[in-house]
């Protein structure tokens, strides 16, 4: 599984990042549970190790760690989560994903390729997931033209960048690019792996909630080239 070094890839020097990262490191231990760490470590197939912090807890201990800090500039976003990536216990990356996500209102468009740098390191849909739809779907939102790169990640090797390239307009609604969300699921309808057929279905559920028409349509359209698990996810709720 693709990790980062432990002494590589830190990002940017970030006096802000200095603090967090100590403050992190030094809370979050005190909340540590091995019996839950145990637990939440194989529920998630043991990708990576646990603290085993809940996440009312854990997102409690997260106020504390960030108190009195200010607002962080995109640098200090890129230190604050690449670091946090090389720390053994998953809940560090959750936390570099919920700062990225309250702040994805200052990253710009050159952010998006430290998001692929997180999304292929240690990856699982607990992750992964969270950073197509809150933090890729934002920037591409924002530019338009990065709708290039999500067409480069769903032809790409890696699943979690198809899935990623899938999921990424999950929360747009009437603002979806239709072309675009229907041209990915086509795209890779024939792809064996589960999490992919399983965001194909996703996507499309949740567009059906805005043109349930345009999924159903789609997905008589194409039945024969979508797999039994995407049409059915696909057409659940209409």
């Amino acid at each position: 599984m693709n990790r980062l070094s432990r002494t590589a890839d830190s990002g940017p020097p970030s006096a802000l990042a200095d603090t967090v990262l100590a403050r992190l490191t030094s809370v979050y231990p005190t909340a540590a549970d091995p019996v839950q760490a145990g637990r939440a470590a194989a529920y998630m197939r043991n990708i990576t190790p646990f603290l085993g912090i809940r996440t009312p807890e854990r997102r409690a201990l997260s106020r504390v760690v960030l108190a009195g800090t200010p607002q962080p500039q995109e640098a200090d976003c890129t230190a604050i989560a690449l670091r946090c990536w090389q720390l053994e216990g998953r809940e560090y990356q959750y936390f570099a994903v919920d700062h990225l996500r309250r702040h994805v209102g200052r990253l710009s468009s050159g952010f998006l390729p430290v998001v692929r740098r997180l999304i292929v390191t240690l990856p699982w849909w607990d992750t992964v997931d969270l950073l197509a739809v809150h933090v890729v779907g934002p920037l591409v939102a924002a530019d338009p033209e990065l709708g290039s790169v999500m067409d480069e990640w769903i032809d790409d090797e890696d699943v979690w960048l198809i899935r990623a390239a899938l999921l990424h307009q999950l929360r747009r609604k009437d603002d979806t690019d239709t072309g675009r969300l229907f041209a990915h699921c086509l795209r890779r309808a024939s792809h064996p792996d589960f999490f992919v057929r399983k965001a194909i279905g996703w996507c499309l559920r949740e567009y059906g909630k805005t043109d349930p028409a345009a999924v159903r349509a789609f997905v008589a359209a194409h039945r024969e080239e979508l797999s039994p698990l995407s049409a059915r996810e696909a057409l659940k709720n209409l």
